[in-house]
């Protein structure tokens, strides 16, 4: 089995979920930093289909929160292609959740300086975001999917809410969502990774 990952916004290409799945489902695991061509959705989308295109043997295709957003944008791409999508807790909805976070002050000011300080966990220090992180979410938090999708999201996920995936399963009935008890890191519910790759390769 050969996945392609796409990390969160926090996240890196090493870490927790596609090191399980390498070590504990022993599936060989094509996973880009995600931040190489910036910050914006964007530029994260162009990571995703330049991953795809390199690789034409991808089993799955799977994504974890920002990065679950991402493939979501870039398999619009690929219609020709037979690809099969598991996100987890994907981040439909950036728009909505990041204006509501940052405030309309914020907002504001992000746009006139063209930056915002944003502290990235993952790398221990902050990061300047453009405004087309904004611009861009604002295009692409809603995309279409086009390919059998399986989505896995927790019910007390309090980064991006449940309703999001709930909305999007309910709307096209190629996608299945998978309600289970956790937050957004989802890391009590890694053993449903398995069950999702078997239930989008089944379609």
């Amino acid at each position: 089995m050969k996945v392609l990952w796409a990390h969160g916004l926090e996240g890196s290409p090493n870490g927790s979920k596609p090191t399980w799945i390498a070590e504990n489902l022993g599936w060989e695991v094509v996973s880009p930093a995600m931040s190489d061509r910036g910050w914006s959705i964007a530029d994260q989308t162009e990571v995703v289909a330049e991953a795809i295109s390199n690789n034409n043997d991808l089993d799955v295709i799977m994504g974890s929160s920002y990065g679950g957003l991402a493939i979501a944008n870039a398999s619009h791409r690929f219609s020709d292609r037979e690809l099969r999508i598991v996100l987890m807790a994907p981040a439909f909805g950036l728009a909505e959740n990041f204006r509501s976070m940052i405030g309309e002050e914020g907002l504001r000011e992000w746009q006139k300086l063209d930056s915002h300080s944003y502290f990235h966990h993952g790398f221990g220090h902050e990061v300047k975001f453009g405004w087309d992180f904004i611009t861009t979410a604002d295009e692409m938090s809603w995309p279409s999917l086009y390919h059998p999708t399986v989505i896995i999201h927790g019910n007390q996920d309090d980064i991006v809410p449940i309703e999001s995936s709930r909305k999007v399963s309910t709307s096209n009935p190629i996608v299945e969502l998978i309600e289970v008890e956790d937050g957004h890191r989802l890391a009590e519910s890694l053993h449903f990774i398995p069950l999702a790759v078997h239930r989008v390769l089944a379609r």
